[in-house]
């Protein structure tokens, strides 16, 4: 029996593997294919019984495993970027959320004929979307960068704010079912509610001390971190029953918005731990739904859906956006756009286990409901939103905006003289030094490792379309272009070559194409920008060509990009096929002429040609 457990939890953990790895190379949804695993697995072939598989560990199994990804999610939460946001934004994560929660617990007790109780939480549960479904489905479906910014933020911000709020509505049921008398359920309600948001923030308070005052070595962080997490969650919960998820919200919300606590390391360990956790999380919860249950909803659970897609999303659209500059053709965008994912699968897998043990039957239909709605909106909006957004031309037909690895003196000159230019620009850097750099130039940046997966679900590339690597470390530079090779295409992704020589193994960065040419290097460019050289455009004409342009500034000028008279920018790279002509316009690094650099600054230059505005 050992042996077979070990056997089950292996292939539990290669089968995840390879669903990621088959939806980051096919652009969508992890939980589609967990999902797919999960019933083919379980309730199809008879081969996993997550029941049989954990016993009576699956309870404590499910409950920590929520805890640990409602700390990552709300350790993300900055409360600044809610409060910096517009209005619209602030909207669809706050009372717009009351108008989803209203319709759909409507139609659950109208048209499945679940009780008030029920009903109502399923709602709270069916308010999340969450960026594990949307950062995929947007990358398919690349609308404008206005939308996809608002779907961004929403799931980012809902998915906490959406869990909490079903911890409150699951708490009052059970405060109200314990207690004869209103009052009494009130208070425990309320209760669970300060016991839960105190022990969080007490425990919070004391994680960030240790980190902030470094009583800890750097190697504990993570172990610490996780041991405060599980200690959050069993405190509170012996306190007051079942309020340890909203414990570990809270704690996780005080932590994010705490200055001076190293939460990027944290976050680096939790996002693996909370996409390992997802990942078997899901598999198990789907092996454990019930075809009978399924069939005892009947028809009515399709309705159900349809009042989620068709009702619920556009009303609250409408809603949130009224009296906004969003058209009409955006507002459809955003309200077909909706999926459920990972958090609404297991918090509602959750309080089903829970909600049984307390004797409501009711609750075993809260997972397969829950399952339904998650599985037509992953399935029925990857299948159409795509072509729903190029049909109301709210997608971006050619993304031409550039992602630089490296917010470096060197990438920030460069991304200047683009954005100047009118493109799109998005800067990423490990060093807060550099990105707060770039953010005081009016740049826009993020900061961490573009290679995490906190990048993965946060790193807006809306609008981008190249890659361009730009760091002091070939290794750095040559992952980023593999990482991202997939998604913009093997064309659109460049590295600037380090220096020394090009050839061997070590050369990482052969795995993009070579920018600004075969021998223009990082330290070279970087060593120019410090001698004070400055990045210019030149138009080109019949009588101005680029042979004038090379004899004209010779071993000072580096052309950087070209653009087309279309307005087409290309980077110019060692296997450039297309020359600039007649009415391109050159794009170069240009060092000071010593001559120039000693006249008097009233005095111009005469050259008879047609010159390049700084960029």
């Amino acid at each position: 029996m050992n042996e077979h457990a070990m056997q089950m939890l292996a292939a539990l953990a290669i089968a995840g593997g390879a669903c990621q790895f088959l939806a980051w190379k096919l652009r969508l949804p992890a939980i589609l294919f967990l999902l797919l695993t999960g019933i083919v697995a379980g309730p199809v072939a008879g081969w996993l019984d997550p029941d049989e598989l954990l016993g009576p560990l699956l309870f404590p199994f499910v409950s920590l495993s929520v805890a640990v990804i409602l700390f990552e999610g709300s350790l993300t939460l900055e409360l600044a970027q809610i409060r910096g946001m517009e209005h619209v934004v602030r909207r669809f994560v706050t009372s717009g959320v009351l108008v989803t929660w209203s319709v759909t617990t409507l139609a659950t007790h109208w048209l499945a004929g679940f009780s008030w109780e029920m009903a109502t939480l399923f709602g709270a549960i069916m308010v999340v979307t969450g960026p594990t479904v949307i950062v995929p489905m947007l990358r398919s479906v690349r609308p404008t960068a206005k939308v996809a910014n608002i779907l961004r933020w929403e799931g980012i911000i809902i998915d906490p704010i959406g869990a909490l709020l079903a911890v409150l509505v699951f708490e009052f049921i059970v405060s109200r079912e314990a207690g004869a008398a209103f009052s009494q359920t009130l208070l425990a309600f309320v209760s669970v509610i300060g016991i839960g948001t105190l022990t969080g923030t007490v425990i919070g308070y004391l994680l960030g001390e240790a980190l902030r005052r470094d009583w800890l070595p750097a190697y504990l962080y993570n172990l610490a971190t996780l041991a405060a997490v599980f200690g959050a969650f069993a405190i509170s919960n012996e306190l007051a029953e079942e309020s340890g998820l909203l414990a570990v919200t809270v704690m996780g919300i005080y932590l994010g918005n705490r200055k001076g606590v190293p939460i990027e390391e944290i976050l680096a360990f939790k996002e693996s731990l909370s996409l390992l956790l997802i990942t078997v999380l899901f598999i198990l919860l789907a092996a454990r739904l019930d075809i009978g249950q399924l069939a005892e909803l009947g028809w009515l659970v399709v309705g159900v859906f349809l009042v989620v897609q068709f009702v619920a999303r556009p009303l609250k659209v409408a809603y949130c956006t009224w009296g906004s500059s969003f058209s009409l053709r955006e507002r459809a965008l955003l309200a077909w756009i909706a999926p459920r994912g990972i958090v609404a699968a297991a918090v509602s897998a959750l309080f089903a286990i829970k909600l049984e043990e307390l004797g409501f039957d009711e609750a075993a239909l809260l997972v397969p409901m829950t399952f339904v709605v998650i599985i037509g909106t992953v399935v029925f909006q990857s299948l159409t939103a795509s072509s729903l957004g190029r049909w109301l031309k709210v997608s971006e037909p050619d993304p031409h905006g550039f992602l630089i690895i490296g917010a470096n003196p060197l990438a920030r000159t460069i991304a200047k003289a683009l954005d100047q230019q009118k493109v799109r620009v998005m800067l990423t850097d490990t060093l807060w030094d550099n990105v707060s750099r770039a953010r005081m130039a009016g740049l826009r940046s993020y900061y961490g490792n573009p290679l995490s997966e906190h990048a993965e679900l946060y790193l807006d590339t809306s609008g981008l379309g190249y890659l361009l690597a730009l760091t002091a470390d070939a290794h750095l530079n040559g992952l980023a272009c593999n990482r991202y090779r997939d998604q913009f295409g093997p064309r659109h992704v460049f590295a600037l070559r380090v220096g020394g020589n090009a050839s061997g193994r070590a050369d990482v960065a052969r795995q993009g194409r070579r920018a600004f040419g075969e021998d223009v290097t990082y330290v070279d460019l970087s060593r120019r920008i410090y001698r004070g050289a400055e990045i210019r455009r030149t138009n080109l004409s019949e009588n101005y060509t680029l042979d004038h342009f090379a004899e004209m500034y010779g071993a000072r000028a580096t052309p950087l990009f070209a653009l087309d008279p279309k307005g087409r920018l290309e980077v110019l790279a060692a296997d450039n096929q297309r020359e600039p002509g007649p009415g391109w316009s050159i794009i170069a690094l240009i060092d000071q002429d010593p001559d120039e650099a000693s006249k008097p600054r009233n005095e111009k230059t005469e050259s008879g040609k047609t010159r390049g505005r700084e960029a």
